[in-house]
């Protein structure tokens, strides 16, 4: 797992100057050839004795140690990883290295959290080159507390979480102010000179020596003028001091004082410009985040508008839907009860039908029984007058042809005679 890191690029961790002259030295060009987290760890066992941004002397190079805090950064170490360089037994300078890693990279609301178990740190080291020791509680104390950290900038923590850490602290029963070996609050409040970065090689010399440096004009090698006159020799001799020369010594020095004093504050002017510019660096940031936020949050209300559109839409969809399936259902209801009708009329006629057949067969057959009993009279009839003729009167004769009594039986007389 990934370190929570302050989301910033890792060129504009350090100060600009540091982190130009790391990425132009020949000996951070030369750890491209380590690759793996324990080479490096291997690298500040054996080459880093100080824990300065800076070398000292009369070389201005950066030094080893933060040129490996560099190659740690281009790494992007994880949360295993930089708890492993704090917690390293062989060096302390690797824990240096590792409180300086979180330092720089960590999120600021972090800091409290990986350094609170160490805040009473009792391993003693020195973090400079002036031999001073501290312990790394002390060290680490120091880089929470303080904003300059050997003439070197560190990033600005938030003022709320500085007081949170000062409480902190206070709550323990810790020194609040940072005790100045290794940073300090302010520029000037550091009280190991030498362990800021020199501004020139004259600067050096008087640090390295505790004394200014020499002038050219005592420097070379022929005598003056004056010398010359006097039968001094070239330079084999001291040249002889007069007040002349005491005087221009002293202008001298004087005007080296002005031209350093000079140079410092055009690089406390380069430097407040500098953070100046971090700082609008940083506004601007921080204005195009917002701007991205409320871009952002525009594109969702209008998503979340459009979603709630789309779902309005799909209701109003399913209504219609619900609607035409309802008035589908009624249509297919009504053409059942139609059909349904229709069945019942067609059934209905048919029966009619059938009633009126039967009734009609039924009264075929009564007609034809009655034709066939008046048929069969009608031959009985004539078979009477062929045998017995037409003998009697017309009274008889009407008599004969039918006589109908109280009942539907025929009477037929045959010679005065009545019979059925």
């Amino acid at each position: 797992m990934e370190m929570q890191t302050c989301g910033k690029p890792v060129d504009t961790l350090m100060e600009r100057v540091l982190s130009m002259n790391i990425l132009a030295s020949d000996y951070f060009r030369g750890l491209f050839r380590l690759k793996t987290y324990h080479e490096v760890i291997d690298e500040i066992y054996y080459q880093v004795s100080h824990v300065e941004p800076w070398m000292t002397g009369n070389c201005r190079g950066p030094s080893t140690a933060f040129c490996l805090l560099y190659k740690f950064f281009t790494m992007k170490l994880t949360v295993k990883q930089v708890q492993g360089l704090i917690t390293h037994e062989d060096s302390p300078y690797i824990r240096a290295v590792g409180f300086l890693y979180i330092r720089y990279m960590a999120e600021p609301k972090t800091l409290w959290g990986w350094c609170e178990p160490y805040i009473k740190d009792p391993e003693e080291f020195s973090p400079g080159t002036n031999g001073k020791n501290t312990t790394m509680g002390n060290y680490v104390r120091d880089l929470l507390l303080g904003q300059y950290y050997f003439d070197s900038l560190f990033p600005r923590i938030p003022v709320l979480i500085s007081r949170q850490i000062v409480s902190n602290l206070e709550a323990l029963k810790l020194p609040t102010q940072p005790s100045g070996v290794a940073a300090s609050a302010d520029r000037r409040g550091a009280d190991d000179s030498a362990a800021r970065r020199p501004p020139s090689v004259k600067a050096a010399l008087s640090v390295a020596f505790g004394q200014r440096a020499p002038h050219r004009a005592s420097t070379r090698t022929g005598g003056s003028k004056d010398d010359k006159k006097s039968g001094s020799g070239g330079g084999s001799g001291a040249p002889k001091r007069t007040p002349e020369r005491g005087d221009d010594r002293d202008k001298d020095r004087d005007r080296d004082r002005e031209r350093d004093r000079e140079r410092d504050r055009d690089r406390d002017r380069d430097r407040e410009r500098e953070r100046d510019r971090d700082r609008d660096r940083d506004r601007d940031k921080d204005r195009d985040r917002d701007k991205d936020r409320d871009r952002d949050r525009d594109r969702d209300r209008y998503r979340d508008r459009e979603r709630e559109s789309g779902r309005d839409g799909d209701r109003y969809r399913d209504r219609d839907r619900e609607r035409d399936r309802d008035r589908g259902r009624d249509r297919d209801r009504d053409r059942d009860r139609d059909r349904e009708r229709g069945r019942e009329r067609s059934r209905e006629r048919s029966r009619e039908r059938g009633r009126d057949s039967r009734d009609r067969s039924g009264s075929r057959e009564r007609i034809g029984e009655k034709e066939e009993k008046k048929n069969a009279v009608s031959e009985q009839l004539k078979k009477l007058r062929d045998l017995y003729g037409d003998g009697g009167s017309k009274k008889e004769t009407q008599q004969s042809q039918g006589y109908r009594g109280k009942g539907d039986d025929e009477v037929i007389r045959l010679g005065g005679s009545t019979w059925k």
